[in-house]
């Protein structure tokens, strides 16, 4: 028991001390590769493979984030709230931006899953990879997917689109603030909305808005899904 509590101490320890570092590295060179979300996951992969910490073991410390997950659900609904008049004022480029992007996402997986034959669990974990995690995991365990191949494809999208997106929106000539901050938020996610909020208010609360509207959207679109894959 003694040495069960000291694993489970270790592995919140660095998992915390992978984190800060991480942050305190982006907060310094701001470069969108050093995201704390991928710098402090490969940070970690490699501590619990220098100390051979077992899956299990973590697994097991993995249980307290994955309530803070769940809370973090909850917590999509305080952008909503706060940008709720902002909302009904722009309701209508809100939806046809969200919606079309989250609409696109879903097709682009359903084409790539024809293309190369892809099984149906693995469609199953890729289907929501263009939302938020917490609701990612959510549709993905619903459809049957594989909660790790859901992670790892939602973390990549968003990297990537944290990475390519602002310079694509440029060469494209988009200067429109709420349109910048759609695109990134519907294809980032919380990254893309954190993006956009430094461009300006504007561009952040509709990434913010478009974080939270493209995974509701998809919630809604759950009871269907199974059906159209």
């Amino acid at each position: 028991m003694i040495l069960f509590m000291i694993n489970i101490f270790f592995c919140l320890a660095i998992t915390l001390a992978c984190y800060f570092f991480s942050f305190k590295l982006y907060r310094k060179y701001k470069k969108a590769w050093l995201n704390p979300l991928y710098t402090a996951s490969a940070l970690l992969i490699f501590f619990l493979l220098i100390f051979h910490i077992h899956e299990d073991t973590y697994q097991q410390v993995s249980v307290v984030f994955n309530q803070l997950l769940q809370l973090a659900v909850v917590s999509l609904a305080v952008p909503l709230y706060k940008q709720w008049s902002f909302l009904k004022k722009n309701y209508k480029k809100i939806f046809a931006g969200v919606i079309s992007g989250t609409v696109l996402g879903v097709i682009a997986v359903l084409g790539m899953a024809q293309l190369f034959q892809l099984k149906q669990q693995l469609l199953a974990s890729l289907i929501p990879r263009s939302v938020t995690l917490p609701i990612a995991l959510t549709i993905s365990n619903d459809l049957g997917g594989i909660t790790s191949t859901t992670i790892f494809f939602v973390i990549f999208s968003a990297l990537i689109s944290l990475m390519i997106g602002p310079k694509l929106l440029n060469q494209l000539g988009i200067k429109s603030k709420s349109a910048k901050g759609l695109a990134m938020g519907t294809s980032a996610q919380m990254l893309g909305a954190n993006r956009s909020l430094v461009w300006g208010e504007e561009e952040g609360a509709m990434g913010s808005i478009a974080m939270t509207t493209s995974a509701l959207f998809l919630s809604v679109l759950m009871p269907i899904l199974p059906y159209i894959f």
